[in-house]
C-alpha cells in the first residue's frame, strides 16, 4: 500500500488561512451585493406632518426646562384621523 503524503504544519495553517480568507471575502461580497436599496421618500400627509411638528415643539420644550427624560407620552384621537405611527417612526429614526 503507498504511503501517504505528508503535509507540514505550515502548509496546512497556510492551507486554513487562505481558505478562511477566500471565505470572508465571499461572504463580504455577497452582503455588499444585496444591500437593500434605500426607501424613497414618501410624501407624508398635511396632518401627519402637523403631527409630528408639534411632537417636535414637545420635545424641544421638555429639552429646555431640563425635563428630558426620554419618555413622552402622546394621546390624540380624532375619528376619521389619520394613522401617523408610520411616519413617525420613520420620521424618529424606527430602524432602532
Amino acid at each position: 500500500m503507498p504511503e501517504p503524503i505528508r503535509i507540514s504544519r505550515r502548509a496546512w495553517v497556510a492551507g486554513w488561512v487562505l481558505l478562511c480568507g477566500v471565505g470572508i471575502a465571499a461572504t463580504a461580497g455577497l452582503n455588499a451585493a444585496s444591500a437593500p436599496d434605500p426607501r424613497p421618500e414618501e410624501p407624508v400627509s398635511p396632518e401627519c406632518a402637523e403631527y409630528i411638528a408639534d411632537i417636535e415643539t414637545q420635545l424641544a420644550k421638555a429639552k429646555q426646562q431640563g425635563t428630558d427624560d426620554g419618555v413622552l407620552a402622546f394621546s390624540r384621537s380624532k375619528v376619521g384621523a389619520d394613522d401617523c405611527s408610520d411616519e413617525i417612526r420613520d420620521h424618529f429614526g424606527g430602524d432602532r
